[in-house]
């Protein structure tokens, strides 16, 4: 089944990798405070949507299981774009992105990052950042369902807008959250 021809509802659920809330902390340190951000692959049981929303950003949240393509429904009113996209839709996701013009954070598999042609091009026609997390971050495959094995490949926040360094490095580990918390109460 189709949705407005652009991405299929099969190939969603194939490639539906839920993200660890340990992965959504470190990008929050270079989104402003009161911004609206816009989670175009996400549900309302997302990390992403729960993490965010629970720091005081004002979350949109759009996801082809309810009919909102990101290839074709219309951009919300938003001040950054964060997610984790279909690993197999890369190219169309970042020229769309970078076409779109407003600050962005995908996290995506680094692995033959820059081996396509139409990456390359983007990357090298764009401003953009990587944002490593270290170690491998455990994607899971149902929401709330831990892996047991690490992914065999090391993902990154490919950003544009969010910072002037090319290459940054976070940790994801549980005292990030710790410390985002303390930061945010004044403590």
């Amino acid at each position: 089944m189709e949705n407005n021809g652009s991405f299929s509802l099969t190939k969603a659920k194939s490639d539906e990798w839920f993200t660890p809330s340990c992965a959504v902390y470190p990008i929050m340190k270079y989104i402003n405070k009161d911004s609206i951000i816009w989670c175009p692959f996400d549900t309302e049981d997302s990390n992403f949507v729960k993490v965010l929303r629970d720091n005081g950003f004002k979350v949109i949240h759009t996801h082809i299981i309810n009919g909102q393509d990101f290839f074709n429904i219309d951009i919300p009113k938003c001040d950054y774009i964060i997610s984790n996209p279909p690993y197999s839709l890369r190219n169309k996701v970042l020229g769309k992105l970078f076409g779109i013009k407003k600050p962005f954070a995908m996290l995506m598999n680094t692995n033959g990052l820059f081996d396509s042609r139409i990456r390359w091009d983007l990357f090298k026609n764009n401003k953009f950042s990587l944002i490593y997390l270290k170690g491998r971050t455990s994607f899971m495959q149902e929401q709330g369902v831990e892996q047991k094995t690490s992914p065999p490949f090391q993902s990154a926040y490919i950003c544009s807008g969010l910072s002037e360094e090319q290459i940054i490095f976070e940790e994801t580990s549980q005292s990030v959250q710790k410390l985002l918390k303390e930061e945010q109460d004044g403590n």
